[in-house]
């Protein structure tokens, strides 16, 4: 029990990657977390939360957190964890996160994250020794997985913004994604995976939903080559995501009678953006699939039957999904910005939404192109059989006076 995981908004990527590593981490770790609700109130008061429910221990080494939560104030409220190594994870960057209805930005969830991972110029300089970094007036230079030089922003004192997934790690640590996803090649109609039991950690809540669901009934008597494209959009459903462009886009196409299907994925929360309920009305029949999916086999079921993996986010640090998607045999179409074009090909991104609609109207004539296609990236890097080591070494370290 060395390792702390706490994860004020356990769900989605947040709840994978924690996952992950208490399934490494196993009888080292205590995971303490919240359920993925209300998060602007998640953002403001969790400390507190977690400062009266964490249990006290004399054996904790690091303690590993998502920047939902305030870490300055978890450690001023409970000086015994301040003590700790820390290793912060970046999901998003609140100091540029889409502002919705041009409402004046609140800046206490950026300030939240300059408090949680501002570090003092001797720690700055014990970070470039550590990690092999070089800096100048945008932050600094580092060496990525390749062995290629990259420059990435990692520490701005100007403008304190982290770009990258983890503060205090090793380049290349972005995000994490499940073994045993299948190959583009070898997509399989039906998973036998098991899902992985639920913790029952006295600190974690969580609300539970049961929906079931299985595509290959919808699809079934359907010749594969024959059927309609199949489009996946698996994001939340949230604004930063835009499903207003993305739902454009198909509008358009179904009024030129072009045929397709589509499954819009992903997690809805409290507040649903109305174009949804629009959408899926207007949509009509080429609905296959309209939400969650709490099972991991049902989700890459769906994914491993559609054709087109599409994303429109105004914001994004990597994309859990998007990746998942292509280990599923999808073809991915992205905004040629934000991460994408360091993850994607350039021609698997798009400048406008009139480029987008070009792209899938040509797939919905011939869906045989996309079928067809051996996907040109590489995902091997953002495995967790290639990622899980850096992990390992990033949470095995010891706490030291200077870190």
């Amino acid at each position: 029990m060395s390792v702390l995981l706490i994860e004020a908004f356990y769900g989605g990527s947040h709840k994978q990657l924690m996952d992950l590593l208490q399934e490494e981490l196993q009888e080292d770790c205590v995971l303490c977390t919240l359920p993925a609700k209300k998060w602007h109130w998640k953002a403001r008061t969790a400390a507190l939360y977690f400062m009266q429910t964490v249990p006290a221990s004399t054996k904790y080494r690091i303690l590993f957190a998502s920047s939902v939560l305030n870490l300055a104030e978890l450690a001023a409220l409970r000086p015994d964890l301040g003590k700790l190594k820390k290793v912060l994870y970046f999901h998003e960057n609140q100091l540029a996160y889409p502002v919705q209805k041009c409402q004046e930005r609140d800046f206490q969830y950026g300030y939240n994250q300059i408090l949680s991972w501002f570090m003092p110029e001797h720690k700055l300089a014990h970070l470039e020794k550590v990690i092999g970094a070089k800096r100048n007036e945008d932050g600094y230079q580092l060496e990525d997985l390749s062995g290629q030089q990259k420059s990435r922003a990692l520490m701005k004192n100007s403008k304190a913004q982290c770009e990258s997934g983890l503060c205090e790690a090793q380049p290349g640590l972005y995000t994490t994604q499940h073994e045993g996803l299948p190959s583009p090649l070898t997509a399989p109609a039906r998973w036998n995976q098991s899902e992985a039991s639920e913790s029952t950690n006295p600190c974690q809540e969580e609300d539970k939903q049961h929906l079931t669901f299985n595509l290959s009934n919808i699809l079934s008597g359907q010749d594969y080559q024959q059927r309609p494209l199949h489009v996946a959009w698996p994001h939340r459903w949230e604004h930063d995501k835009d499903p207003e462009t993305f739902f454009k886009v198909l509008l358009k196409l179904k009024e030129k009678d072009l045929p397709f299907h589509v499954s819009v994925l992903g997690e809805a929360f409290t507040e649903i953006p109305d174009i949804f309920s629009e959408a899926k009305k207007a949509l009509g029949s080429s609905v296959l699939h309209w939400g969650y999916l709490p099972s991991k086999d049902d989700y890459f079921q769906a994914l491993c039957t559609a054709d087109v993996v599409i994303s429109t986010a105004k914001h994004e640090f990597f994309g859990v999904a998007m990746v998942e998607a292509v280990y599923c045999g999808c073809y991915p179409l992205c905004p040629k910005a934000l991460v994408y074009p360091e993850i994607f090909p350039a021609e698997y991104l798009y400048s406008t939404p009139e480029q987008l609609f070009k792209r899938l109207q040509n797939f919905c004539k011939r869906p045989d192109i996309v079928r067809k296609h051996l996907y040109k990236g590489e995902t091997a890097g953002f495995s967790w059989a290639a990622l899980g080591g850096k992990f390992r070494s990033l949470l095995a370290a010891e706490p030291r006076e200077d870190l």
